[in-house]
């Protein structure tokens, strides 16, 4: 009787604790100075709006290991080239990855997936402009790698930012075109 008490013990104790990761995947806004509607999982992942050069230290001390840009070079206040030289100076690997809202490229999602999926990117600060791009790339990442289904990829999505139906739509038929 023992045994059979300490087994059950033991398992609803694993069962907890596999959960525990689940259960931590809350999504934090926080507000820092030279960044736009900061979102973040933990260290995992941070989605956001416009950064300025200057946050890219900030964003090297909060951890992150890459910064995934989605803006095009063409947008009001974008700065690519001071973005990038301000990620080599603080030793973070970068991506420039234009996407746009009004017409989404699958080519950007396949170079966005590529990039996240890069030994040593993760964790990832991904931005655009207002986040909302940076949510639906982090949208597609959750469903074609690590097989979330749409649901619960949604919701952690919302939450990080992803405002538009138009791209929460391409964002699914990404995935299901794009299964891994």
């Amino acid at each position: 009787m023992k045994s059979r008490f300490l087994i059950a013990v033991v398992f609803i104790s694993s069962l907890w604790l596999a959960a525990a990761p689940v259960r931590a995947q809350e999504v934090t806004k926080e507000t820092v100075d030279g960044i736009t509607n900061l979102a973040r999982i933990e260290t995992t992942v941070a989605c956001s709006g416009a950064i300025k050069a200057t946050a890219v230290p900030e964003i090297k001390k909060f951890g992150f290991a890459s910064i995934i840009n989605l803006r095009e070079a063409s947008e009001e206040g974008a700065n690519i080239e001071a973005e990038e030289a301000a990620a080599k100076a603080a030793d973070i690997r970068y991506y420039s990855i234009p996407f746009n809202s009004t017409t989404p490229d699958v080519a950007a999602a396949d170079k966005f997936i590529d990039a996240i999926t890069a030994k040593g990117t993760e964790p990832a600060f991904i931005h655009c402009s207002r986040g909302g791009r940076a949510a639906t790339m982090w949208f597609i990442k959750r469903m074609v790698i690590d097989h979330w289904d749409v649901e619960r990829a949604a919701k952690e999505a919302t939450a990080l930012g992803m405002t538009s139906p138009t791209l929460k739509q391409f964002a699914i038929d990404y995935a299901q075109a794009h299964k891994r």
